[in-house]
């Protein structure tokens, strides 16, 4: 299932460098930062519902309650799951989707590098539709 879901991230995120990236707004970025840090607030406090309630509609389809969703996120990405810091890098955007970097240390002092992907949803708000996760250093 985590295979799958970095499939889905690296292909977006493939998508996105073969493509010129328009100029974000800050408003681009400010909104997907707060959506990014909203679901990592909630997973501090192990809110299952609000952490799945900012993931896409894809995503609810492939984990299809709260509880499944933050049981694949527990198991498969501790970094982003509990963590001593958490720091937002380069973002980009392109047709709708933006890829915005995430500085990960997790709660054992190694370092992580992270790519979320977020898109408009049609009532306009933003949802995560991907995250890919690495140790810093490694490569793709």
């Amino acid at each position: 299932m985590r295979a799958f879901l970095l499939l889905i991230a690296f292909w977006t995120s493939l998508s996105m460098l073969a493509f010129p990236a328009r100029a974000l707004a800050d408003d681009d970025v400010a909104g997907a930062q707060g959506v990014i840090r909203a679901q990592e607030q909630a997973f501090g406090r192990d809110d299952a519902a609000s952490a799945y309630s900012y993931a896409a509609p894809a995503l609810h389809e492939i984990f299809p309650n709260p509880e499944i969703f933050m049981t694949m996120v527990q198991r498969g990405y501790g970094p982003v799951y509990r963590h001593k810091s958490f720091e937002f890098g380069e973002a980009k955007a392109d047709g709708g989707v933006i890829a915005q970097r995430v500085h990960i240390i997790d709660a054992n002092g190694e370092a992580w590098e992270a790519l979320y992907t977020l898109q408009a949803q049609p009532d306009g708000s933003l949802k995560i539709t991907g995250c890919s996760l690495l140790k810093a250093g490694q490569a793709v």
